[in-house]
């Protein structure tokens, strides 16, 4: 990535010479005139009545854990979460800004620190990370409070400061009011850190937000445009070297032996050692030491790899369903309802592993000493980075400092739960006895054949009809590899079985009053890991599809049965509602065209899409328009929910359309974005998201956005042509069909 400035000249907090501070101090210099340094808009003090008392020096002041002021009044927010392109950069300040009665202007944001006592996501327990679409949902009433308190403790300091009743205070865009006296909140500071936070501040009603609600500029975005914003890839630390892995071919490969003396020919190359997940190399820059790699000579031991391809395990998978499974949901009886049903339909789903394929590549700088170790890397959950870390290094997890950068792109990628891509980085820096700083990167290709992946899944769902026609039984099996069996996470199984197997299907919303789920966990080499909106992505696209089955079988119109079974779940049908009257459902397309529609939960937030498509000849067709209506309970800013809405879309349909990770022998049959390939922006389709406020608080929406985009394509498909689309990725289906 190319970078225009200094990274220290437009800091996240502020800290560094912008352009605006640039310009006043040139103009101090170079004229021999004074002028403010305040960057805020409302930063400028007010004239101070003679009866006013002195405040002192302004200083910068930490008034709780999130919320800090400084001297030249700009307000910082620690967030505690990982900015991997969603916006939480701007939502949580959003939060602040409102509590506080700052002005938008003197709002600026820090990552918090590895401190899972002060800063753990309050939906993971005592764990410090980002994930599940939480970030906004489990900060609200947080981040509410510590604003309100800190502004609690502003008023105090002026009220002590002026003598005047705290009552007689006012406080808007950055400043403190009583009477004719004023004061910025970088001036009232210091003297409100020595006061004592209240214990429950008051909040706020909703009726007085001025901020929330609103559209405000991404905090993050001007950084971002010129190129200011130090991701990853950008960090550089005196003598550092580069290092790339020769990971093993086939998972759960090993390194038998190997033969380094070609590789160390290369100039530039400065060390290569074996590391427990392959054999590393390190040089003075990444495109030697990637040169140096390709020179090594390995001989792997695949004794306990994978050596499975992709038919013969979804054969395994399949297999595994002729037998009970897991019970997940059981609600009346639905094997007795379907022997006795007047027809019987069934379908069988089959869903391949997607890779993440993050934007920029996995990678994480290393520095390693005796009595410590820092760690730059965008970590989505530090809490398990540092206990990683401390298990390779037998350091004091206190020891142990995280410097968290934004990231580009995870999708989950980086919430592992043995992390993998920092683990070896410190079992780098620990093999050469941190003699050197060392930044690890994994190349595209790296990432594409030995990273984490979307389980592979197989359904089988069968529905049954009774004598006047209605839908009398569901029984759904779902076979799909554990995510958290075996990890770190395990402790989040309360059964056997890992809910992320069967998420989207035991919450089936619509009214059949006999319902079966049965979860299947087959076994594989190959390693799997939440990939944006983890198992509603299968699961969502096999009730969706396999309902508008239903509807065709029972001559229903899709949209109008859906309304019918609905009526219980208000949310649900307020979206799938909404989306269809947007769309003009029910209008007339002409020939060769379709509409699909599809709703789901996920996250705690609800989504209906209807997509329309054109076919064309060959089996081509286009996406000529998408309709989303999401509930996310409060949308604190529109513009960051409809742009999650959006990427979630293209995301989802990206994997219908063509995204599919194969194995040939137990190796990744793709490499790079010539064989796995997401939509382009050129490709994206026109989509129009309108935001139901249902009045319940903040839920999330960067996953909830992609489960229904799917099966909505695919709803669309069969409208147009009658064929109902049961094996994902479509490709080319329809060309040979």
């Amino acid at each position: 990535m190319s970078r225009f400035m200094d990274k220290k000249s437009v800091g996240q907090g502020g800290s560094g010479l912008n352009r605006r501070r640039f310009l006043q101090v040139s103009a101090l210099g170079g004229a021999g005139f004074l002028i403010g340094c305040s960057e805020s808009d409302t930063a400028a003090p007010a004239a101070q009545t003679e009866a006013a008392a002195p405040l002192p020096a302004a200083i910068d002041a930490e008034l709780n854990a999130f919320v800090k002021i400084q001297a030249d009044n700009t307000v910082t927010v620690v967030v505690k979460h990982l900015d991997k392109g969603q916006g939480v950069t701007t939502g949580l300040p959003a939060i602040v800004a409102e509590e506080l009665d700052a002005s938008w202007s003197q709002m600026r944001t820090e990552f918090a620190p590895a401190d899972a006592n002060r800063y753990a996501n309050l939906a993971f327990g005592v764990v410090q990370g980002t994930g599940g679409s939480t970030s906004i949902a489990n900060s609200w009433e947080q981040l509410r409070l510590a604003a309100a308190g800190a502004r609690a403790m502003l008023v105090q300091a002026a009220a002590e400061q002026w003598g005047v009743a705290a009552d007689t205070i006012a406080v808007a865009d950055g400043r403190v009011t009583s009477g004719d006296q004023s004061a910025s909140f970088g001036e009232l500071a210091g003297l409100a850190a020595a006061q004592t936070p209240p214990e429950r501040p008051a909040l706020k009603d909703r009726s007085e937000f001025k901020l929330l609600g609103t559209n405000l500029p991404r905090l993050d975005s001007a950084d971002k445009t010129d190129g200011s914003t130090e991701f990853t890839i950008d960090v550089k630390r005196p003598g550092m070297l580069m290092a790339v892995v020769a990971r093993p071919p086939r998972f759960g490969g090993k390194v038998a032996s190997f033969d380094a003396s070609k590789a160390l020919e290369v100039p530039g190359v400065a060390r290569v050692v074996e590391i427990p997940r392959g054999v590393a190399v390190l040089a003075d820059s990444y495109f030697t030491a990637n040169k140096a790699r390709g020179m090594l000579e390995v001989e792997w031991n695949f004794d306990d790899a994978e050596n499975r391809s992709s038919s013969e395990l979804e054969a395994d998978f399949t297999a595994m369903m002729d037998q009970p499974g897991l019970e997940a949901r059981n609600d009346g009886d639905a094997p007795a309802a379907l022997g006795s049903a007047a027809q019987t339909i069934e379908q069988e789903f089959h869903f391949p592993f997607l890779a993440h394929a993050t934007m920029e590549p996995m990678d994480c700088v290393v520095e390693l000493a005796s009595d410590g170790c820092e760690i730059w890397t965008a970590s989505q959950i530090p809490t398990l980075d540092v206990g990683t870390t401390a298990a390779i290094t037998g350091l004091d997890p206190s020891s142990i400092k995280i410097h968290t950068r934004f990231a580009g792109g995870s999708f989950g990628r980086r919430a592992v739960p043995d992390s993998d891509f920092v683990a070896e980085a410190v079992m780098i820096a620990k093999a050469i006895d941190g003699e050197a700083p060392v930044k690890l990167l994994w190349s595209r290709e790296d990432d594409m054949a030995a990273g984490r992946y979307r389980p592979m899944a197989v359904h089988r769902v069968r529905a049954g009809l009774d004598e006047d026609g209605k839908i009398s039984a569901w029984h759904h099996q779902v076979a799909s590899p554990s995510i958290l069996s075996g990890t770190a996470f395990a402790a989040m199984m309360t059964s056997e079985l890992d809910p992320s197997v069967v998420e989207g299907t035991t919450d089936l919303p619509y009214a059949i009053p006999n319902v079966r789920v049965d979860g299947y966990q087959p076994q594989t080499g190959v390693p799997v890991l939440w990939w944006r909106s983890v198992g509603h992505t299968h699961n969502a696209y096999a009730v969706e599809v396999f309902f508008d089955q239903l509807a065709r079988t029972m001559g229903r119109d899709p949209y109008e049965l859906r309304k019918e079974l609905l009526t219980e779940h208000p949310r649900h049908l307020a979206v799938l509602n909404k989306a269809a009257e947007e769309a003009g459902w029910g209008t007339d397309l002409g020939p060769g065209r379709g509409r699909g529609i599809a709703v789901h939960e996920s996250f705690n937030s609800f989504v209906a899409e209807v997509i329309e498509v054109t076919m064309a000849e060959g089996g081509n067709f286009s996406i000529d328009r998408v309709v989303c209506a999401v509930d996310c309970g409060f949308a604190l800013t529109p513009d960051v929910v409809k742009a999650q809405m959006e990427g979630g879309i293209g995301y989802g349909l990206s994997s219908a359309l063509r995204e599919a990770i194969t194995l040939t022998n137990g190796e990744v049959d793709q490499k790079n974005f010539d064989r796995y390939r997401p939509l382009r922006i050129s490709e994206m389709p026109k989509i129009e998201v309108h935001i139901v406020n249902s009045g319940e608080p903040p839920t999330g929406v960067g996953e909830p956005g992609t489960p229904p985009s799917a099966p909505a394509l695919a709803n669309a498909i069969a409208d147009a042509t009658g064929r109902s689309i049961s094996r994902l990725p479509i490709a080319d289906q329809l060309k040979t069909a």
